[in-house]
């Protein structure tokens, strides 16, 4: 395992400024799920939601049609595979991750709070020495970094295995929001720096001409739209956005560091987002309450799309 920031296979290209489908839902299948309709695509290009919630995993009979996994998103671009957090949805693709070894893939965080970090422990393909893990986190440096933050993570008397018995090649990746990243060649991501304890980090992932954006954990404003993420993700393709709180909630959680689903269809306005994806669900929040929102949502703007495990989106 090796630690440093962004280098060879994988380089920030430009530092911004310092800190300023064959769509398949849980247990059901359906067409593929097209953001994009009536472009010409040259290259793969789509993200899969391997786990939508926020907080806690909230498995049983209750969560089965949109999932009960934390944050765990895939992106294929060409044949690079692109993974946005580890929350408990990382162990499911870590599943189907075990059948396509050797596995070379880059690992981006928005941030190290438990809910996205939890399943990394249990990623099994990285005790694999046959697989390559780039690891990247933007939130940490310059008070820490993202190695040193996943041994403390796996230590005595938190875990029993240490973060060294991983044998698969693993690079430790620090950098700050508002840095441009060229994972690989023909792969751009802007980043930005997000409204949330502690600091989280946006992504807009750029390929073959198209753009998806991942922004979660964030809070907006108390008016108006947050001026970096509106520009981060102008124009974007496809938005996953954290949505976890109603409006009705939202007066009890402020300053919790999270948003509301209107929030970011305001947003998505503002910026001319094609799609907008509800993201980040709250645990309490059953299948019925996400079938109102769903309801909801698409009324309000249509084509709007609310996560659910295993659904897969194509821009």
């Amino acid at each position: 395992m090796r630690a440093g920031h962004a280098g060879t296979a994988g380089r920030v290209v430009a530092s911004l400024s310092p800190y300023t489908c064959r769509a398949r839902g849980v247990g059901q299948e359906r067409p593929l799920e097209t953001a994009g309709k009536g472009l010409a695509k040259t290259q793969e290009f789509w993200v899969k939601f391997w786990g939508v919630r926020g907080s806690i995993a909230c498995p049983g009979p209750s969560t089965v049609r949109y999932g009960g996994n934390t944050s765990c998103l895939e992106m294929r671009c060409g044949d690079r595979r692109l993974i946005f957090d580890a929350g408990t949805g990382l162990r499911v693709l870590d599943d189907e991750l075990r059948t396509r070894v050797p596995v070379d893939a880059d690992l981006f965080l928005t941030h190290t709070h438990f809910d996205h970090i939890c399943g990394f422990p249990f990623f099994s393909t990285a005790f694999d020495p046959r697989n390559t893990y780039r690891m990247w986190a933007g939130h940490l440096h310059p008070e820490r970094n993202l190695r040193d933050l996943l041994c403390a993570l796996m230590s005595d008397p938190v875990f029993p295995v240490p973060v060294e018995i991983m044998k698969a090649d693993m690079s430790f990746r620090d950098f700050v929001p508002g840095d441009v990243l060229e994972p690989h060649p023909g792969i751009r991501i802007r980043t930005a720096l997000l409204n949330h304890p502690q600091r989280a980090v946006g992504y807009r992932v750029e390929f073959d001409g198209r753009s998806i954006c991942y922004i979660t954990d964030t809070e907006h404003p108390a008016e108006g739209v947050d001026p970096r993420i509106a520009e981060l993700v102008a124009g974007a393709d496809i938005m996953v956005y954290d949505a976890m709180f109603t409006d009705e909630e939202y007066p009890s959680r402020v300053g919790w560091g999270h948003s509301t689903w209107s929030a970011g269809m305001r947003l998505a306005e503002a910026a001319g987002v094609k799609t907008y994806v509800v993201f980040h669900h709250d645990p309490a929040h059953d299948d019925d309450q996400m079938d109102r929102i769903a309801a909801e949502v698409a009324e309000r703007r249509p084509g709007t799309v609310v996560a659910r495990e295993g659904m897969v989106l194509e821009p």
